[in-house]
């Protein structure tokens, strides 16, 4: 027990960084599940290049700012892969959206070079958060690594111009997003219920 400087009278309740705010990681992950899951669908063949229209609100609003939202709460919580994750991963969304409003087509011939490079941006940067998650959970790890095969995939079929790449990518983007609702689910659960009710896993 301590007493402030001001008042000797009055105690001074100890301040633990973050204890004061809710954990924002199941909503990042439900924030990337959902969104990645619409993509991949239109990736992987299941629904037509009209319907992938489906995903542009969800890009912004979802994907791009709530999930960008959790990451700034992670930085509260202390949690550095957390708030690296959630606050790239959501500008990933918002920049996606940007780019195919407004400046997919200024590109023209070169769309699948414009297009090929942003993917490989973001698997650069997938390659060290993935090996980062092998610190944090099994199940981060498993989502991890297939969003990075799924990153790959969608890299080379857009930068060759090949369909079969990109939707190969598509089915590993639509397991990425399983993983993470999965991951979101035991976080939301764990919580409610006051026990582990999915296992995550080891680090």
């Amino acid at each position: 027990m301590s007493y402030t400087e001001d008042d000797p009278n009055e105690i001074a309740v100890p301040f633990h960084r973050g204890a004061h705010i809710a954990d924002p990681g199941p909503l990042g992950l439900a924030a990337f599940a959902l969104t990645t899951f619409i993509l991949s669908c239109a990736n992987a063949g299941f629904i037509s290049a009209e319907a992938e229209a489906a995903v542009f609100g969800v890009a912004l609003f979802y994907g791009g700012l709530t999930q960008l939202a959790a990451g700034m709460w992670e930085f509260l919580k202390g949690n550095v892969f957390g708030a690296t994750a959630f606050s790239s991963y959501g500008a990933f969304w918002l920049s996606f959206w940007y780019l195919v409003t407004y400046t997919a087509e200024e590109m023209g011939a070169e769309r699948h070079v414009g297009v090929g490079i942003f993917l490989l941006a973001w698997t650069i940067f997938t390659v060290y958060m993935w090996f980062a998650s092998t610190r944090i959970s099994a199940a981060l790890f498993a989502t991890f690594s297939v969003l990075l095969v799924a990153f790959v995939f969608l890299t080379l079929g857009a930068l060759l111009e090949q369909t079969g790449l990109t939707r190969v990518g598509g089915y590993f983007g639509l397991a990425a997003a399983a993983g993470a609702w999965y991951t979101s689910a035991a976080g939301v659960l764990s919580t409610t219920f006051g026990r582990v009710v999915l296992p995550t896993g080891p680090r």
